[in-house]
């Protein structure tokens, strides 16, 4: 994941814009819309994605996946919060790794097929990791909204 932020012209907002809205728009059809021809977007696309500004990919729903069960976990570490990250991001059924400030210095996002998988994730890997000092779980019991719509506007 890149650190540096791209700085993004009107054209590849716009193209951007287009991919959020169907991301199986042809390169043809973007063009039409942006201005350009099929050529230039698809080299456009290819910076945007080999920059890592944008990535591509099909969005799911883990109920629908069977999926069952969601949380976000709030993680005290006592040592230093990027190793136990690192750590975390290896784990299976983790979708989401963040170091924050606060009450937290992690936050990691599970996606597991039932309650058993969930108390087996906090317990044998995520509490089981050495400068893991407490934990707190907020359970999903229905998401209300999720967009991947940002960064342009």
């Amino acid at each position: 994941m890149s650190t540096s932020p791209i700085t993004l012209d009107a054209t590849a907002k716009a193209i951007i814009e287009q991919l959020q809205e169907d991301g199986r728009r042809s390169y043809a059809d973007i063009g039409r819309a942006v201005g350009l021809s099929e050529a230039a977007v698809r080299q456009r696309v290819q910076r945007l994605t080999e920059g890592g500004a944008m990535q591509i990919v099909a969005v799911t729903d883990p109920m629908q996946l069977g999926f069952a069960r969601q949380a976000m976990i709030g993680i005290k570490v006592s040592g230093d919060t990027r190793l136990v990250a690192d750590a975390l991001t290896r784990l299976p059924g983790v979708s989401y790794v963040v170091i924050t400030a606060g009450s937290f210095d992690l936050l990691v996002e599970v996606v597991c097929e039932s309650d058993d998988e969930l108390i087996s994730i906090l317990n044998t890997h995520i509490r089981g990791l050495s400068d893991v000092v407490s934990t707190e779980t907020f359970v999903y019991l229905r998401l209300r909204k999720q967009l991947y719509n940002w960064g342009t506007r």
